[in-house]
Protein backbone atom coordinates (compact mmCIF):
# COMPACT_ATOMS: atom_id res chain seq x y z
CA UNK A 1 0.00 0.00 0.00
CA UNK A 2 2.75 2.13 -0.85
CA UNK A 3 0.21 5.17 -2.41
CA UNK A 4 -1.59 5.31 0.96
CA UNK A 5 -0.55 6.31 4.46
CA UNK A 6 -2.64 4.56 7.07
CA UNK A 7 -3.47 7.51 9.66
CA UNK A 8 -4.73 7.08 13.46
CA UNK A 9 -5.80 10.79 13.10
CA UNK A 10 -5.19 14.21 12.56
CA UNK A 11 -5.81 17.60 13.70
CA UNK A 12 -5.07 20.86 12.20
CA UNK A 13 -4.57 23.34 15.05
CA UNK A 14 -2.60 22.24 17.85
CA UNK A 15 -0.50 24.53 20.30
CA UNK A 16 1.24 20.83 22.40
CA UNK A 17 2.94 19.48 19.22
CA UNK A 18 5.80 21.21 18.68
CA UNK A 19 6.38 25.18 18.53
CA UNK A 20 3.94 27.62 17.27
CA UNK A 21 0.60 26.26 16.31
CA UNK A 22 1.11 22.97 14.28
CA UNK A 23 -1.18 20.42 11.90
CA UNK A 24 -0.30 16.86 13.90
CA UNK A 25 -0.65 13.46 11.83
CA UNK A 26 -0.70 10.57 13.89
CA UNK A 27 0.31 7.01 12.03
CA UNK A 28 -1.35 4.26 12.34
CA UNK A 29 0.98 0.72 12.70
CA UNK A 30 3.94 0.28 14.82
CA UNK A 31 5.78 -3.06 16.01
CA UNK A 32 8.00 -1.40 18.39
CA UNK A 33 5.15 -1.65 21.53
CA UNK A 34 7.64 0.38 24.14
CA UNK A 35 6.73 -0.91 27.41
CA UNK A 36 4.22 1.93 28.33
CA UNK A 37 3.82 3.93 25.06
CA UNK A 38 1.43 6.56 25.64
CA UNK A 39 -1.01 5.69 22.17
CA UNK A 40 -1.09 1.93 22.07
CA UNK A 41 -4.75 2.28 20.04
CA UNK A 42 -2.00 3.70 17.89
CA UNK A 43 -0.20 0.19 16.90
CA UNK A 44 -2.45 -2.37 15.10
CA UNK A 45 -1.26 -2.28 11.47
CA UNK A 46 -4.96 -3.06 10.06
CA UNK A 47 -6.86 -0.76 12.13
CA UNK A 48 -7.04 3.71 11.43
CA UNK A 49 -8.10 5.15 7.80
CA UNK A 50 -6.00 4.81 4.58
CA UNK A 51 -4.93 8.26 3.06
CA UNK A 52 -3.35 9.37 -0.69
CA UNK A 53 -0.53 10.96 0.79
CA UNK A 54 -1.96 13.74 -2.13
CA UNK A 55 -5.08 14.60 -0.01
CA UNK A 56 -4.08 14.89 3.06
CA UNK A 57 -1.56 17.35 1.67
CA UNK A 58 -3.60 19.28 0.35
CA UNK A 59 -5.96 19.83 3.79
CA UNK A 60 -3.35 20.78 5.37
CA UNK A 61 -1.34 22.63 3.01
CA UNK A 62 -4.62 24.95 2.88
CA UNK A 63 -3.73 25.71 6.78
CA UNK A 64 -0.60 27.56 5.49
CA UNK A 65 -0.33 31.12 7.33
CA UNK A 66 -2.55 29.64 10.09
CA UNK A 67 0.00 27.11 10.92
CA UNK A 68 3.38 27.08 11.31
CA UNK A 69 4.24 23.51 10.49
CA UNK A 70 3.63 19.88 11.05
CA UNK A 71 4.14 17.50 13.22
CA UNK A 72 4.13 13.61 12.59
CA UNK A 73 3.66 10.93 15.42
CA UNK A 74 2.03 7.62 15.94
CA UNK A 75 2.02 4.70 15.40
CA UNK A 76 5.51 4.40 13.84
CA UNK A 77 6.01 6.92 10.81
CA UNK A 78 9.11 5.46 9.77
CA UNK A 79 6.72 2.15 9.44
CA UNK A 80 5.48 3.84 6.39
CA UNK A 81 8.50 5.30 4.96
CA UNK A 82 7.54 5.26 1.10
CA UNK A 83 4.32 7.56 1.82
CA UNK A 84 5.81 9.11 4.20
CA UNK A 85 8.61 10.21 2.25
CA UNK A 86 5.93 11.40 -0.67
CA UNK A 87 3.60 13.62 2.13
CA UNK A 88 7.00 15.20 3.39
CA UNK A 89 8.34 16.00 -0.48
CA UNK A 90 4.78 18.07 -0.79
CA UNK A 91 5.29 19.91 1.86
CA UNK A 92 8.84 20.88 1.53
CA UNK A 93 8.44 21.63 -2.10
CA UNK A 94 4.99 23.70 -1.81
CA UNK A 95 4.75 24.85 1.29
CA UNK A 96 7.15 26.31 3.91
CA UNK A 97 6.01 24.92 6.56
CA UNK A 98 8.50 23.34 8.99
CA UNK A 99 8.09 18.85 9.84
CA UNK A 100 9.06 17.66 13.04
CA UNK A 101 9.10 13.90 13.17
CA UNK A 102 8.83 11.34 16.00
CA UNK A 103 10.12 8.07 16.08
CA UNK A 104 10.36 4.93 18.25
CA UNK A 105 13.57 4.03 16.31
CA UNK A 106 17.14 5.36 17.63
CA UNK A 107 19.51 7.69 16.03
CA UNK A 108 21.45 5.10 14.87
CA UNK A 109 18.47 2.73 13.24
CA UNK A 110 17.40 6.30 11.25
CA UNK A 111 20.80 6.75 10.17
CA UNK A 112 21.20 3.07 8.90
CA UNK A 113 17.81 3.17 7.11
CA UNK A 114 18.33 3.11 3.35
CA UNK A 115 16.06 6.33 2.63
CA UNK A 116 17.69 8.44 5.60
CA UNK A 117 19.51 10.10 2.88
CA UNK A 118 16.46 11.04 1.39
CA UNK A 119 14.40 11.56 4.62
CA UNK A 120 16.87 14.06 6.10
CA UNK A 121 16.43 16.93 3.67
CA UNK A 122 12.65 17.01 3.92
CA UNK A 123 12.53 17.07 8.03
CA UNK A 124 13.60 20.11 10.69
CA UNK A 125 14.04 17.77 13.49
CA UNK A 126 13.64 14.52 14.42
CA UNK A 127 13.05 13.28 18.23
CA UNK A 128 14.14 10.21 18.14
CA UNK A 129 14.14 6.66 20.97
CA UNK A 130 11.83 3.98 21.69
CA UNK A 131 9.91 5.31 25.44
CA UNK A 132 11.53 4.40 28.70
CA UNK A 133 9.23 4.46 31.07
CA UNK A 134 11.30 4.10 33.67
CA UNK A 135 12.79 7.41 32.10
CA UNK A 136 9.70 9.58 32.31
CA UNK A 137 10.46 12.61 31.68
CA UNK A 138 7.43 14.59 30.04
CA UNK A 139 8.42 17.83 29.46
CA UNK A 140 9.30 19.73 26.13
CA UNK A 141 8.57 16.71 24.00
CA UNK A 142 10.61 14.68 25.69
CA UNK A 143 8.49 11.71 26.81
CA UNK A 144 11.65 10.04 28.34
CA UNK A 145 15.07 11.42 29.18
CA UNK A 146 16.75 8.67 26.58
CA UNK A 147 14.96 10.43 23.15
CA UNK A 148 17.24 12.38 21.17
CA UNK A 149 16.54 15.47 19.40
CA UNK A 150 18.20 15.85 15.96
CA UNK A 151 18.18 19.23 14.38
CA UNK A 152 18.74 19.02 10.63
CA UNK A 153 18.21 22.57 9.48
CA UNK A 154 18.81 25.99 11.40
CA UNK A 155 15.22 25.98 12.18
CA UNK A 156 14.75 25.24 15.53
CA UNK A 157 16.71 25.37 18.54
CA UNK A 158 16.37 23.02 21.52
CA UNK A 159 15.19 26.18 23.83
CA UNK A 160 11.99 26.26 21.57
CA UNK A 161 11.02 22.99 22.41
CA UNK A 162 11.01 24.29 26.48
CA UNK A 163 8.53 26.56 25.37
CA UNK A 164 5.59 24.17 23.70
CA UNK A 165 3.12 23.63 26.11
CA UNK A 166 3.12 19.89 27.92
CA UNK A 167 -0.84 19.26 27.26
CA UNK A 168 -3.68 20.64 25.65
CA UNK A 169 -7.72 19.70 25.30
CA UNK A 170 -8.86 20.01 21.59
CA UNK A 171 -12.49 20.12 20.44
CA UNK A 172 -13.20 18.51 17.26
CA UNK A 173 -16.00 20.56 14.98
CA UNK A 174 -17.69 17.03 15.80
CA UNK A 175 -17.23 17.38 19.32
CA UNK A 176 -14.59 14.84 19.79
CA UNK A 177 -12.68 15.67 22.69
CA UNK A 178 -8.89 14.82 22.53
CA UNK A 179 -6.57 15.36 25.16
CA UNK A 180 -3.03 15.64 23.42
CA UNK A 181 0.78 16.88 24.23
CA UNK A 182 3.94 15.60 25.42
CA UNK A 183 1.89 14.91 29.09
CA UNK A 184 -1.90 15.14 28.74
CA UNK A 185 -5.09 14.96 30.75
CA UNK A 186 -6.63 11.47 30.61
CA UNK A 187 -9.93 11.58 29.37
CA UNK A 188 -12.18 8.41 29.62
CA UNK A 189 -13.87 7.32 26.07
CA UNK A 190 -11.68 9.74 23.77
CA UNK A 191 -8.27 9.15 21.87
CA UNK A 192 -5.44 10.30 24.11
CA UNK A 193 -3.01 11.79 21.47
CA UNK A 194 -0.59 11.37 23.87
CA UNK A 195 3.59 11.36 22.37
CA UNK A 196 5.76 8.22 23.33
Amino acid sequence: MADFLRIHSWVPFSQANGPGCRAVIWVQGCTLKCPGCYNPETHPQEAGQLIRPEILFRKIARLEGKIEGVTISGGEPLQQIKPLIKILQLFREKTRLSVILFTGYTWSEVTEMKESSILFPLVDVIIAGRYQDNQRLAKSLQGSANKTFHFLTERYKQEDFQKVPEAEVLITPEGKIISTGIDPFFLSGGFNGKKR
